[in-house]
């Protein structure tokens, strides 16, 4: 899917820049992936956390991945276009991204024993908040 999105982001007739300067493309396609799929792996894994016999126990988890999944979207969507001027709204996006998805993978993690989806769920979470920071570094 990187591959993807490097093509598709490099077809366009603008450079992303912040702040007058630009954005690296790597970083960049990077942080679009793993939004792109920690948004997916937290629906799933919320949806896969409603059919556990236990689900009461999951409330919690499956609100976080809820919510992690919106953000997620939001910052994938974001960043698909090129920010105009000064993008500070870009940075606060990236670190509520990256927290939510710290959380995310502390909350799935702390079930990732008895259920395999909260497991893969906190690797992707975690996945997407270190492409979050080492984007928001690039940003300077």
């Amino acid at each position: 899917m990187n591959d993807l999105i490097s093509s598709m982001q490099a077809t366009h007739p603008r450079e992303f820049t912040v702040g007058g300067s630009a954005v690296d493309p790597a970083a960049l396609a990077e942080c679009l992936a793993a939004c792109v799929e920690c948004a997916q792996t937290c629906t799933t894994c919320a949806d896969a956390c409603l059919s556990e016999d236990m689900v009461a126990d999951l409330v919690g988890c499956i609100r976080l991945n809820a919510t992690c999944a919106d953000i997620c979207a939001a910052t994938a969507s974001v960043l698909s276009r090129r920010p105009e001027g000064d993008a500070a709204y870009l940075r606060s996006l990236l670190e509520a991204c990256r927290d939510v998805c710290e959380r995310c993978a502390q909350e799935c993690g702390s079930h990732a024993e008895m259920h395999e989806h909260c497991k893969v769920c906190a690797e992707a979470c975690r996945r997407c908040a270190k492409a979050c920071a080492d984007l928001l570094s690039a940003l300077g």
